[in-house]
């Protein structure tokens, strides 16, 4: 009885609501000490005079000599000058007229794109019913050959009512470049003009943007170089896409300027991202040290884990600080939903090592008009509350940490207010632990190095049409091809080569295995 009067005390101390928002945070399971707050206030307040200069237009991406602006996106007249806003405005106009009009041709649309080009459009697909006639969504975000001809083969029968959005900055993403290639040979297959349904979101003068101005295609709407993929989803990355479903997507940036607004307050009570950002560094330790587990309680935020999973661990998962120091910083994120994780990974939080925290999302509201009870005045919606609830109290008894962030209800507006919360809280916790969290090096590094992959490919298939008739050693062919250290990566794309039937092998141990054309 003492343990549960001490629960309500700290939850009444600690607990955020905010009606306008539709939101409430609940932190008092996160077990810091009364003074934890007070003993960062000086790095918070430096946090929010970053992230001021942030919106103000300050250089925030060093690596790219670009500023970063996604706030700027649902209030444009906080951009730094008149043509950018003028810009968003007239992009957001533009985008709402698009979907009105081409929506009584077509039934249909394919968005390719990768990570956050992709990721947030899903987010917004799942999580938001389309309105009355709007477009059936599909997407390519791999390159996996298998996964594009499943989405083939569903809009094959209706590819002359199918629009194709191509979102990219540069349009050389190879993911992109590839899904957009599958895409065009579905089209040729049916003597169909790609042109004439194809749509570019990407950065003005960009390659693709110079392809698709040349080709003629449909239309072309912009994704400025001062907005990161991971937030681009209130960039016409996610509007369009969102508008031709039917989304209210003014709801929607409402949702985010009115977060926005609210977590521009520079005292940690009544600011949530900053409460988010806090809670962050206590749990981890401001290293790392646990790992953030996302258990959203409603089936419409499937795609919230993935996409806080992108957002949270590519801009904080930073070899080094903004000072040049080696830091190794970041959060591992991982989750799905409840209750389904009763039955799955719940166990091990409960019972198993104590290595994370856990974010509870739960939405109040039920789409529901009429509910339907299964028993006396219990619903399947009552028995979702429980879960969570009872996991909640369960997790809090075995020492383990959680954070619940509550929405009244999950509509444009308040999925707004959770992406800006988030996309808030980032910015936040990367100035409190000293990295920048809007370049992405490592990301680089991985492109770089398939690249690599490629080229090798390459000169593999050159030098086997070079050498008809004759069949070689892994070791044989490093040392002609000149790259003796990279005799495990041939291998490997020989085997893969061979299982697809484009190049023979003999069978043998690994170092006498013979491949040929």
């Amino acid at each position: 009885m003492v343990k549960m009067k001490k629960h309500w005390q700290r939850f009444v101390k600690y607990y955020y609501e905010n009606e306008k928002l539709g939101l409430s945070l609940d932190i008092s399971r996160m077990n810091f000490a009364d003074d934890f707050m007070v003993s960062l206030e000086p790095r918070l307040q430096q946090a929010f005079l970053e992230m001021n200069a942030l919106e103000a237009g300050a250089l925030a991406n060093p690596d790219e000599q670009r500023r970063v602006g996604h706030y700027w996106l649902r209030r444009p007249e906080l951009a730094p000058d008149e043509d950018i806003a003028a810009g968003i405005s007239a992009t957001i106009d533009r985008i709402t007229q698009f979907a009105e009009t081409i929506s009584l041709k077509y039934t249909r649309f394919v968005l390719v794109g990768i990570g956050g080009s992709a990721l947030g459009p899903m987010l917004v697909t799942e999580a938001l019913p389309g309105g009355r006639g709007g477009l059936q969504p599909y997407f390519i975000d791999n390159t996996d050959p298998d996964g594009i001809d499943r989405v083939l083969a569903e809009i094959s029968p209706y590819l002359t009512e199918t629009l194709v959005l191509v979102a990219s900055k540069s349009g050389d993403t190879p993911e992109t470049k590839n899904g957009m290639q599958e895409v065009q040979a579905a089209f040729r297959r049916q003597n169909l003009d790609f042109t004439q349904q194809a749509i570019a979101i990407t950065t003005p003068g960009s390659r693709l943007d110079q392809l698709a101005e040349e080709a003629g295609w449909l239309a072309r709407f912009p994704l400025w170089d001062w907005v990161g993929g991971r937030t681009s989803v209130t960039s016409a990355v996610g509007l369009l896409p969102a508008a031709l479903q039917g989304v209210e997507i003014g709801a929607f940036l409402q949702g985010a300027a009115d977060c926005d607004e609210e977590t521009r307050k520079t005292e940690a009570a009544a600011n949530p991202a900053a409460l988010l950002a806090l809670m962050w560094y206590y749990a981890t330790g401001g290293k790392g040290q646990k790992d953030m587990v996302i258990l959203p309680y409603k089936d419409a935020l499937q795609y919230l884990a993935r996409y806080l999973q992108q957002l949270i661990m590519e801009s904080l998962g930073k070899e080094k600080d903004r000072d040049g120091r080696e830091a190794r910083q970041g959060i591992s994120v991982y989750g799905n939903k409840g209750s389904s994780d009763q039955h799955a990974y719940v166990q091990q939080l409960l019972d198993g090592v104590n290595n994370f925290f856990v974010t509870f999302v739960e939405v109040q509201g039920e789409a529901r008009q009429e509910p339907l009870y299964l028993q006396d005045n219990i619903t399947s919606g009552d028995y979702l509350q429980a879960f969570l609830l009872g996991t909640r109290e369960a997790l809090s008894a075995n020492g383990r940490e959680s954070v619940t962030v509550i929405l009244r209800r999950l509509d444009a507006y308040t999925l707004g207010v959770l992406i800006a919360l988030f996309e808030r809280a980032v910015g936040l916790y990367a100035s409190l632990v000293n990295v920048n969290a809007y370049n992405q090096p490592g990301v680089e590094k991985g492109k770089k190095g398939a690249g690599l992959m490629i080229g090798l490919m390459e000169k593999l298939f050159i030098y086997l049409k070079n050498s008809p008739g004759q069949s070689f050693t892994v070791q044989e062919l490093a040392a002609a091809l000149g790259c003796p250290e990279q005799e495990e990566s041939l291998f490997k794309i020989m085997e893969y080569l061979n299982v697809n039937g484009r190049i023979r092998k003999n069978t043998g141990s690994l170092t006498e295995r013979r491949y040929s054309l």
